[in-house]
């Protein structure tokens, strides 16, 4: 009996073990269900609850980033605005064997799907629940879905469940054809291009109506990882693509064995990229510069910065502007044939206005645009002016009365007041020295005690009025710059720009009548609904044509006899101008006009204020010579000629409208508190010593003759009052023949007064 129940017993045992190790494997079992369940709750959760990420609008495909393009005054394309390289075309223009090469490869179903591929969509839902690698499995229709709505979202189970959600959606409301067009318009295929016009133009050089097969073969090759397919940075690893993507054109039977062993091993590649003109969609000063104004100042592509931006570079607007591409060709090479290449960097700017619109026809602003390298318009940017400032100041004084042939005194050295600092009078002790003589004659000779002598005479807070009434423009205006009325205003203290300078010129130009330069004539829409429309300004006198015209009158002479006789315009043109060189060479302006053109030229160093000599800048020595350096008659007045010689190659010769005869006697101009006049009643003034430079101009009865000289100091006049703004307002004159002394010194003491001294 006790073997049976012993071996009972032992059978119960083993039975008990069986159950207790079935025990604590169901039991550890259901605690590893139960913590996976936990684990993934919060994904399958959110999955679930996936539709409630994004609002379902599916029709409303956001707008396609269309490139803007820029045009000059002919209607050709002058540049370009845009996010990326892309380029809006229709399916019908894809060839259709381009077309299948690209679905073989990216998704051979979709012309079968319902937007998703339920087993590759499957396998990757549960490799990124994992926490594995991230697995795409997208089909075509799942990639625009991912591009129009879902931009921002998470990347996790979430997503691919909406992702394929919103693909289905897609499918069932919009035609598979139309999916297509998007997606081909806006997959990104390497070298900032997106879409296959853009791939097509800058791989190959065509247009996408003339790919061929292996070409459609290539670009689907990019699409996987276009940067390291990349066949100019990874010629290899591309050409090894390319072979895989051959390899899978004869598995679907797109290509033949034998057109496969035809091809080789190795097929060629696009060796270069951006084949099509540069030209067309290069950054240039001129281009930048409308951009800029369309973005910053101006509303007419939206009134917030945002809906200007997207307009601009993702709208596909065209933007018509003034610019004449002959124009401007015949200036950038005047540029290049007449400012010596130098290590100094000295460079030159232009702008020049068509005269009776105010058009921008041609715009230099520096050697060339270079994208995070030479960005800074030059044209725009602000230099002293030196003595091409002396034009403004002419015009005041005509609009105030006076007369070309009235007298000035330009005798060095010479101390002027100073009104910014009484206690430091302004003098100028350097330049050309010339004893009294017309206006006419200070100009053509860029007398700079003269004319600081004027701009005093007239008043500098009305020659700054009428600075800014000449120059008007979106660039300068009183709200954007201030011009001061320095005592060395006439010496160039103010910086203005080469559009600055021309606007002004066009103003004289245009006998009187000033018009706002401008760069956009036209803007249409991506439909070609016209947005703008520029329209001329009324016209409006801004000088006196009889002011502006002798203006130009005189000016002529500079060109003619003056400073800048030198470089005259060919068949006898008539052209009127002004030179200008700053203090110590760093700056050279010359500014002329003709009936049809008002163009300014600036030569200096971009980065400071090199003295332009020749032991800074030895390849300018030839034509230096043995002058202190460049001149406003040297660089700007070469390069001006050449440029006007050229522009104008065709145009009718005209003259200037033609000055009115004098109304009156000339008279002596003088500063009262700096001149003081006097009648000689016996006696003979000497004639003054040379000092400096010296062009000698003798009055009538001026002789050396020690003597003793008696005079009748008269009561001196008064100069403008700062506050006095009218523009007609006269100005201190006196009748010839007078002595003047400087009133703050003591009289040579072989003169004698009378009555009436000061």
């Amino acid at each position: 009996m006790s073997d049976f129940f012993r071996a009972i017993t032992n059978n119960l045992r083993a039975q008990w073990q069986t159950f207790a190790r079935i025990g604590v494997v169901a039991l550890a079992g259901s605690l590893f269900i139960a913590a996976t369940i936990t684990a993934i709750a919060p994904r399958v959760w959110g999955v679930l609850n996936a539709h409630t990420q994004v609002p379902p609008s599916l029709t409303n495909f956001s707008g396609l980033a269309q490139r803007s393009t820029v045009f000059d005054a002919t209607g050709k394309q002058i540049g370009s605005y845009q996010l990326e390289n892309s380029q809006v075309m229709s399916i019908d223009n894809v060839p259709q064997d381009v077309v299948s090469a690209i679905l073989a490869l990216e998704d051979n179903e979709f012309e079968r799907h319902k937007g998703v591929n339920l087993r590759a969509f499957t396998r990757a839902i549960l490799s990124n629940s994992r926490g594995g690698a991230k697995q795409g499995a997208s089909t075509i229709t799942m990639q625009v879905v991912k591009n129009e709505f879902l931009a921002g979202l998470e990347r996790d189970g979430r997503y691919k469940v909406l992702q394929a959600r919103y693909a289905t959606m897609l499918e069932k409301e919009v035609p598979k054809k139309k999916i297509l067009e998007r997606y081909l318009n806006t997959i990104y295929l390497g070298n900032n291009t997106y879409g296959i016009q853009a791939a097509a133009e800058v791989y190959f050089g065509k247009d996408v109506r003339e790919l061929t097969m292996l070409d459609g073969a290539f670009l689907a090759g990019l699409i996987q990882a276009p940067s390291n397919y990349d066949p100019i940075q990874h010629p290899d690893t591309s050409r090894a693509r390319y072979l895989e993507v051959l390899d899978r054109l004869v598995d679907t039977g797109l290509l033949t064995e034998q057109e496969r062993i035809e091809i080789g091993d190795k097929p060629p590649i696009p060796e270069v990229i951006n084949k099509k003109a540069q030209r067309d969609v290069s950054r240039t000063y001129f281009t930048e510069e409308v951009k800029d104004y369309l973005l910053n100042n101006s509303d007419i592509l939206g009134t917030t910065y945002a809906q200007r931006y997207n307009t601009l570079f993702r709208g596909g607007v065209k933007v018509f502007t003034t610019l004449d591409s002959a124009a401007q060709l015949a200036a950038e090479q005047a540029v290049r044939d007449q400012l010596p290449a130098n290590k100094a960097g000295i460079a030159a700017a232009m702008v020049s206005l068509d005269v009776k619109t105010g058009a921008v026809r041609a715009m230099v602003g520096g050697p060339g645009f270079v994208a995070g390298q030479s960005e800074v318009n030059l044209a725009l940017r602000r230099r002293q002016t030196g003595s091409s400032v002396k034009f403004f100041i002419l015009a005041a004084a005509l609009q105030a009365g006076v007369q070309p042939e009235d007298l000035i005194d330009g005798t060095l050295p010479c101390t002027l007041s100073n009104p910014g600092n009484l206690d430091e009078p302004f003098e100028i002790t350097k330049g050309v020295s010339q004893p009294t003589a017309s206006l006419r004659l200070m100009t053509w000779l860029s007398i700079n005690c003269a004319y600081a002598k004027l701009s005093q005479i007239v008043g500098l807070e009305r020659v700054v009025e009428t600075m800014y009434r000449m120059a008007s423009s979106q660039w300068l205006s009183k709200e954007t710059f201030t011009i001061q009325p320095y005592a060395s205003l006439a010496t160039g203290a103010n910086e203005l720009s080469p559009m600055d300078m021309a606007a002004g010129a066009q103003t004289l130009a245009n006998s009187g009548v000033h018009v706002e330069p401008y760069m956009i004539e036209r803007i249409e829409d991506a439909r070609g609904t016209v947005l703008y429309q520029y329209q001329s300004p009324t016209i409006e006198q801004t000088l006196p044509a009889e002011a502006a015209n002798l203006a130009a009158d005189v000016m002529r002479g500079v060109i003619q006899s003056g400073t800048a006789r030198r470089t005259p315009l060919e068949d006898s043109r008539p052209a009127a101008g002004k030179t200008g060189t700053q203090d110590n060479n760093t700056n050279a302006w010359f500014v002329g006009f003709t009936p049809q053109y008002a163009t300014a030229v600036w030569v200096g160093d971009p980065k400071g204020y090199t003295k332009m000599t020749k032991r800074n800048v030895p390849e300018f020595a030839s034509v230096i010579g043995d002058r202190g350096g460049v001149q406003g008659a040297m660089f700007p007045a070469m390069i001006w000629k050449s440029y006007m010689d050229e522009v104008h190659r065709g145009l009718e010769v005209l003259d200037f409208a033609a000055p009115p005869a004098p109304t009156r006697a000339p008279l002596r101009l003088y500063l009262p508190g700096v001149e003081c006049p006097a009648k000689i009643v016996s006696g003979t003034i000497p004639a003054p010593k040379p000092e400096g430079k010296v062009t000698t101009t003798t009055l009538a009865g001026e002789t050396a003759v020690a003597n003793t000289v008696v005079i009748n100091v008269l009561s001196p006049g008064t100069t403008i009052l700062p506050t006095d703004l009218n523009p007609y307002s006269p100005v201190p004159t006196i009748e010839q023949g007078l002595y003047f002394f400087e009133c703050s010194k003591p009289l040579p003491n072989y003169v004698q007064t009378t009555i009436g001294t000061p």
